[in-house]
């Protein structure tokens, strides 16, 4: 049986936590070259923990999360696990992106989407020095144990949505309104030509406050929900700062700066 240094138990643990992670990432996360990270992931292939894909490495060890506790206690949280696995590999590469775009000292509200919670697996092993996360996500806040000791959660409570696993409501508004938010990061059910919407209320009324308290936005969608909408507006095309997709919007939509995914 192969044996496994140090760093490539660390890298093991992180794809079992960000389930995929690209070579470019990799090399910038552990501080080695290139080449190390390739024989890196051959002895975890040999291993059978993970399996080399185009561009990078994915985990083949099961997840071991709140998430999948939660999956046995009601058909509520197996219908939000089946959100979070719909589109994983988009998902995991928007996440990737919109990482890049965060800097120390940065104040950043995460949502309850699904795309929001890759977005902070990816955090948990984030070399930034100082960072303040804002949630009114309860898995990302049942999470925040594995964050970096020094990154700071304010966990916006409220009235408990069991539908979205967030809190919603005049409480959580509230409390939204005495904070500071730098990046807010964000999804919905569709993005049409009228713009980006949800199927609850409440929903899009608290995101609504997120985006005016906000410095900048980004709105963090994969391309399934293009041309799809919910009954609830959130706001308008003109109103999204930063679009990060895996493939870029149909030209229809195309009406703000966009940063796709796929691309460097």
């Amino acid at each position: 049986m192969a044996v496994l240094n140090e760093r490539q138990l660390g890298m093991s643990a992180y794809l079992r936590t960000v389930r995929y992670s690209s070579i470019e990432d990799l090399v910038t996360r552990f501080g080695v070259s290139v080449a190390t990270i390739h024989r890196d992931i051959a002895a975890l292939v040999r291993t059978g923990a993970v399996r080399k894909v185009h561009g990078g490495a994915i985990s083949t060890l099961p997840e071991e999360t709140p998430v999948k506790a939660a999956a046995a206690a009601s058909q509520r949280d197996s219908h939000f696990i089946q959100r979070l696995e719909t589109n994983r590999a988009a998902k995991m590469l928007i996440a990737e992106q919109a990482e890049r775009s965060i800097e120390a000292g940065d104040i950043v509200f995460l949502d309850s989407s699904t795309t929001c919670l890759c977005l902070a697996r990816r955090l948990q092993s984030s070399r930034l020095n100082n960072l303040s996360i804002v949630t009114n996500s309860v898995l990302i806040a049942q999470e925040f144990y594995r964050f970096p000791p020094h990154f700071v959660l304010m966990s916006l409570g409220g009235n408990f949505n069991c539908q979205l696993n967030s809190f919603l409501g005049k409480i959580t508004l509230e409390t939204l309104h005495r904070l500071r938010i730098t990046r807010a990061f964000y999804s919905g059910v569709g993005l049409d030509a009228a713009g980006l919407s949800t199927y609850h209320e409440a929903h899009a009324d608290f995101l609504r406050e997120v985006l005016a308290l906000s410095e900048h936005n980004t709105l963090l969608l994969d391309s399934s929900k293009f041309n799809r909408a919910g009954l609830f507006l959130i706001c308008g095309l003109d109103e999204i700062e930063t679009l990060i997709s895996d493939q870029p919007p149909p030209s229809a939509l195309d009406r703000w700066r966009h940063a796709d995914a796929d691309k460097d």
